[in-house]
């Protein structure tokens, strides 16, 4: 296979895996090859360490198939590929010397198997599947630790037409492979519906979210695709990008809207060829892989201002799915405000507070310009202060304030400042992001501010229990 040219796989292809054959035998790396093809997307052979280094320079390899006598030095000597604990590549060697001495050395230098030549291709095979499911094992559990750490639910909560018809296109859509554009404001939980789509779409592999808002665009690359070791500063060793942890799943492209035009063209070229390059190689790997993409920005508006790619905002808009704000469906409001008490009353430890009518009345009459977001926020503020909605908002006057304008004579200008960016972050339901479009500032000296103030950046947006 030439380079850069995608290979077409079989269907029992594992999609994100690659291996490297190194034998100083054609014939037997013709014969691996042959049969890794059936196994991996990409497969590579070298007949000597130093073109092994090479080619492991320039892309990840998960499992190495190694021969331990080789024209240059021995297999158990390749010491750059057995501690390289940070690309965590799965060994097996070869050997046609029976060795018992060489084999114990080859197990305690990190092999995963030491099989003896000539072998049963059966017995290769296997070996080679204990690898393939270790390397999925870690990936699912990378996502598991990724989904914990998040704290993600899944349910759509809400039966008011709007949210009704919602759910109706999920369930429509979500059997099919087409990208998917998620659309709407900020906390209405776009994030939930991409989560709805993946589990009703019968997809094997992980859910990966990714916060291209939230991600530096200069590393945007190197997280979706990954990279290999010496392609930009800092990069030591070569790393899979999450589309790789999304095989067989569905990747979530959150805040698209804010990906640089650069990403933008990577990522229609993703799209269209089904396949990725990681950062400095000059291989493509096939992907197979969902992608849902959202946005709170109108992005033909932005396709109009020439900030968006047109071709691109085509593709990704395949399937659209609007979510309504949430002061378009106030009836969903109450089955809101009982989820999230007691979800957030179980998590404190405490027995759920009972609200008065009064108490739902004024949240639904509410404006919620920060949707769910915002509603969740307000009533954990509620639950700990021990303040219901009706009096949280009631305006108690100050004994023997002056009846002035503005604030107060004897606050600094940073005061006056402070007091009035938190405002509008509470406002929007601790969402920075939208908080500092709505001040006109960026979102990085939002969180210096922050920092100023507070000691730390205080990022309200790393509690996402329903939001995207």
């Amino acid at each position: 296979m030439s380079r850069g040219e995608v290979m077409s796989l079989p269907s029992t292809v594992n999609t994100s895996m690659s291996v490297l054959i190194v034998d100083d035998e054609p014939g037997m790396r013709s014969f691996l090859t042959k049969a890794m093809s059936k196994k991996f997307a990409l497969v590579e052979t070298a007949s000597t360490i130093t073109e092994a280094e090479q080619l492991r320079s320039k892309g990840h390899f998960d499992v190495l198939i190694v021969d331990i006598r080789l024209p240059d030095r021995s297999g158990i000597e390749w010491h750059e590929a057995l501690d390289d604990s940070e690309r965590q590549s799965d060994i097996i060697f070869m050997t046609g010397y029976a060795d018992m001495d060489v084999a114990i050395k080859a197990l305690r230098a990190g092999a995963s198997d030491f099989i003896m030549k000539p072998f049963h291709l059966e017995q290769m095979m296997s070996a080679v599947d204990r690898c393939i499911e270790k390397r999925l094992l870690k990936r699912e559990n990378f996502m598991l630790r990724r989904e914990l750490s998040h704290g993600q639910s899944s349910t759509i909560i809400g039966s008011s037409d709007a949210i009704t018809e919602v759910k109706q296109v999920i369930e429509r859509v979500a059997p099919t492979n087409a990208v998917v554009l998620i659309e709407g404001e900020s906390g209405t939980g776009k994030e939930l519906v991409a989560r709805q789509l993946h589990q009703l779409s019968g997809r094997t592999g992980p859910f990966v979210p990714v916060n291209c808002g939230a991600i530096a665009p200069e590393l945007l690359a190197s997280e979706l695709f990954g990279h290999v070791a010496g392609s930009f500063t800092g990069a030591k060793a070569s790393r899979e990008g999450l589309f790789s942890f999304a095989s067989d799943g569905t990747i979530f492209l959150d805040e698209i809207g804010e990906m640089p035009m650069n990403m933008q063209t990577a990522l229609l070229r993703v799209l269209e060829q089904r396949a990725i390059r990681p950062v400095g190689s000059e291989k493509e790997v096939a992907i197979n892989v969902r992608v849902i993409a959202a946005t709170n920005r109108l992005l033909i508006e932005e396709v109009e201002k020439g900030t968006f790619r047109r071709d691109l905002y085509y593709r990704l808009n395949v399937l659209n799915i609007l979510i309504p704000p949430l002061r378009a469906r106030p009836e969903d409001v109450v089955e809101l405000t009982h989820h999230f008490t007691v979800q957030i009353s179980r998590d404190l430890g405490i027995k759920p507070v009972l609200w008065s009518h009064e108490d739902l009345q004024v949240l639904k009459q509410h404006e919620w310009t920060g949707n769910i977001r915002e509603l969740k926020n307000m009533i954990e503020r509620c639950i700990l202060l021990g303040k219901p909605p009706a009096e949280y908002w009631k305006k108690d006057p100050l004994p023997n304030a002056p009846e002035t304008l503005g604030f107060p004579l004897d606050w600094t200008l940073k005061d006056v400042e402070k007091h009035h960016v938190t405002q509008v972050v509470d406002a929007y339901g601790g969402n920075k992001s939208a908080a500092a479009r709505d001040l006109g500032v960026s979102r990085k000296t939002l969180d210096r501010k922050y920092k100023d103030w507070f000691g730390h950046d205080d990022d309200h947006e790393a509690d996402q229990a329903l939001e995207s």
